[in-house]
């Protein structure tokens, strides 16, 4: 069964948009490991817009399971993850007028920078996945730098109106996952995943974990953190 990893970062959206010290994402992550999740994920951005400094360390002390923290490959970056360590580093494409992640790295443009930043991450024994669209020459892009993980853009599926449109980008994750399976990369797969969209996934063993964020905090609003994490949980069960 793939796991589930919770992002947290609308927590602290919630939180910035009072400029005060609640809802605290930290207790965000200990209920969503409680309710069972896999793994908790925060995105430190470089305007640090939402999760901030303080939120990543105290999740580093205090997460049980398996921190995952998004990041941009650049130095700041990747200086501040090799000092917290954590569990998985997803090096994630970032624009400051973003609301946010709209795509997957460009490993054609970017190759170079990310590739140091994959070096530089291993040498420490952390490992490393890349956030990219699906498309194969992006997965074998990944496969050359020696990344241990891709995370699949789910976006342009989940966001698609007409059925025609959302088949066809259903077909390029899917033959994204098989390819990057048969690299012998861990596969993970997230962005705009909800409680339906999820239901498509049902026989693509090939991904290991998805990373699901936002509809799990908005369905919390209205039943509860601990409860919109089990019934995400249950879903998964059922693929």
């Amino acid at each position: 069964m793939p796991g589930l990893a919770v992002n947290v970062d609308h927590v602290a959206t919630l939180r910035e948009a009072r400029k005060i010290n609640i809802p605290d994402p930290v207790t965000a992550g200990a209920i969503v490991e409680l309710a069972g999740a896999d793994g908790v994920v925060v995105h430190l951005r470089e305007d640090r817009r939402h999760i901030r400094d303080r939120d990543v360390r105290l999740l580093r002390e205090t997460v049980k399971t398996k921190l995952i923290l998004e990041v941009a490959a650049t130095s700041e970056m990747v200086t501040f993850a090799l000092e917290i360590k954590p569990d998985l580093v997803t090096l994630v494409p970032e624009k400051r007028e973003e609301l946010t992640t709209e795509g997957g790295l460009d490993l054609h443009v970017h190759r170079d920078v990310v590739s140091d930043a994959v070096q530089e991450l291993q040498k420490a024994e952390i490992p490393v996945s890349i956030f990219v669209d699906p498309d194969l020459d992006q997965i074998k892009h990944a496969h050359k730098i020696n990344a241990n993980f891709i995370e699949i853009h789910t976006g342009t599926f989940c966001e698609a109106d007409r059925q025609k449109d959302r088949s066809e980008a259903f077909e390029k994750i899917v033959n994204s996952a098989k390819l990057a399976h048969k690299l012998k990369l861990g596969v993970n797969a997230g962005h705009g995943l909800g409680y339906q969209t999820i239901k498509a996934f049902k026989g693509l063993s090939e991904i290991d974990e998805f990373s699901i964020g936002h509809s799990i905090i908005a369905r919390a609003v209205l039943v509860g953190l601990d409860r919109a994490v089990r019934e995400m949980i249950a879903l998964i069960k059922e693929l």
